[in-house]
């Protein structure tokens, strides 16, 4: 962790809540809100999340799995995300999920018709505006962690 925190003191909450209270309380909330509102069935919203987590190395977000109804996805799950173009646990929304991460983070420049053509036949607009929210805020806040040293500290408010 590159940023000194108080002994005692929870690192996320300290950085995020304490040094910049302006920027990091909203940040947070906005991260918490993407779990708490999110209308995404489970299988694409963990294939988004896990594919950024992936490109971003944050170790915290490749080991949590977001629970629903006591629900999770499998244990394969993660390395199927790895392979989203092959493997055959995924279905085509969830499998155009980790295709959307991947090129928003690594190509968004190359977002094309043809894709777009793809995503709005298996997503509503409003599902993928959602989706884009999601994984700017994954990508921006899990890359954050990752920087700053904070993803071996990190938990997510009220989990």
């Amino acid at each position: 962790m590159i940023i000194d925190v108080p002994a005692g003191k929870d690192p996320i909450g300290y950085v995020w809540g304490e040094m910049v209270p302006g920027i990091g309380v909203a940040a947070a909330a906005f991260s918490l809100s993407v779990y708490e509102h999110s209308t995404l069935g489970l299988r694409e919203f963990e294939a988004a999340r896990l594919r950024i987590a992936q490109i971003n190395g944050c170790l915290f977000c490749q080991d949590w799995r977001t629970e629903r109804d006591g629900a999770k996805v499998e244990p394969e799950f993660a390395d199927a995300v790895t392979h989203w173009r092959d493997t055959e646990l995924f279905d085509t929304r969830t499998r155009l999920a980790a295709e959307y991460a991947e090129r928003y983070a690594l190509d968004h420049h190359g977002l094309d018709d043809e894709f777009w053509n793809r995503m709005l036949a298996g997503y509503t607009q409003a599902e993928v505006v959602e989706l884009s929210m999601s994984i700017g805020s994954w990508l921006a806040f899990g890359r954050l962690n990752r920087v700053l040293g904070l993803d071996t500290a990190c938990v997510l408010p009220g989990h």
